[in-house]
């Protein structure tokens, strides 16, 4: 391999919104927050978030009522 061509690798502090914490490598040294992770994003962890979609549709339907035909 040549010499000095190789970005210098850091170990990054990377921390999720639901507290869990990790260490990995990167060209950059910085700490990472990050919204979701493996440990708490619904596809690795078999749990869904319940929406309120029942909210949403309420709100929606009464935002365009006066469009619906009659």
């Amino acid at each position: 391999m040549k010499t000095d061509i190789h970005p210098k690798v850091y170990l990054a502090k990377v921390t999720c919104a639901c507290g869990y914490e990790s260490e990995l490598r990167t060209s950059k040294a910085a700490e990472v927050a990050v919204e979701i992770c493996s440990q708490c994003h619904p596809y690795y962890t078999g749990k869904q978030r319940l929406l309120d979609t029942a909210g949403r549709i309420d709100r929606f339907n009464k935002k365009y009522a006066k469009f619906q035909n009659k």
